[in-house]
């Protein structure tokens, strides 16, 4: 029986730590990030997850990206996206702002609090970059693009750009309304991004 009860417990050891092994990567978005008009299994988070298991890490990418969300939103939210508990996360916010023109500053401002938030959490971070629509403008587009070079500076996050890269204004990427990547364009997106979210998946224990 003892002998039995050391072989049960050393199991159950053997399962927690197990459970424990498994990073949980946090994707606080938008509908960039939610999957917008995609089937769950085709949604950024799902092929990441896909792509990194792959790779060989165990990783589970919870998707918190609601879409319609600005920065504002994304900041309102926050408490509830922690409660996910995340080793890392990916920050991809502030399309809406841009549609909407709001303002640079106020951008700036919302990711500056939520990265602040991720930091004394002790979570580390990835934050993708967006670039503002054409028809608002250069001043506009640069105070845009300014804003999150000015927030890797400040931070201690992984920066990756423009999370559309090689995927913006390419019809065949994207679904019909121009704006939503399709399977492929998602596709793209992750493969571009991978090198990125493997370099900060090193922070995890580094």
């Amino acid at each position: 029986m003892a002998l039995a009860v050391s072989l049960g417990l050393a199991s159950s050891l053997a399962s927690a730590a197990s459970a424990r092994a498994e990073t949980v990567l946090l994707g606080l978005g938008d509908s960039l990030m939610a999957g917008y008009g995609l089937p769950a299994e085709e949604s950024f988070t799902a092929q990441l997850e896909a792509a990194l298991k792959a790779k060989g890490h165990d990783v589970r990418v919870a998707n918190a990206g609601v879409s319609g969300d600005t920065t504002a939103g994304g900041l309102a939210r926050l408490d509830w996206a922690l409660a996910e508990k995340p080793d890392a996360a990916i920050v991809e916010l502030g399309a809406n702002d841009g549609m909407r023109g709001l303002a640079p500053e106020q951008l700036y401002s919302n990711l500056d609090a939520i990265l602040t938030r991720f930091e004394k959490e002790g979570v580390p971070v990835l934050l993708a970059g967006m670039l503002a629509p054409p028809n608002y403008g250069k001043e506009y587009g640069d105070a845009f693009k300014a804003a999150y070079d000015r927030l890797s500076e400040k931070h201690d996050v992984v920066f990756y750009p423009f999370f559309l890269e090689g995927v913006a204004a390419e019809r065949q990427m994207n679904q019909g309304d121009g704006i939503h990547p399709n399977k492929e364009g998602v596709a793209i997106i992750v493969e571009r991004i991978l090198p990125k979210v493997e370099e900060l998946l090193g922070k995890v224990d580094g």
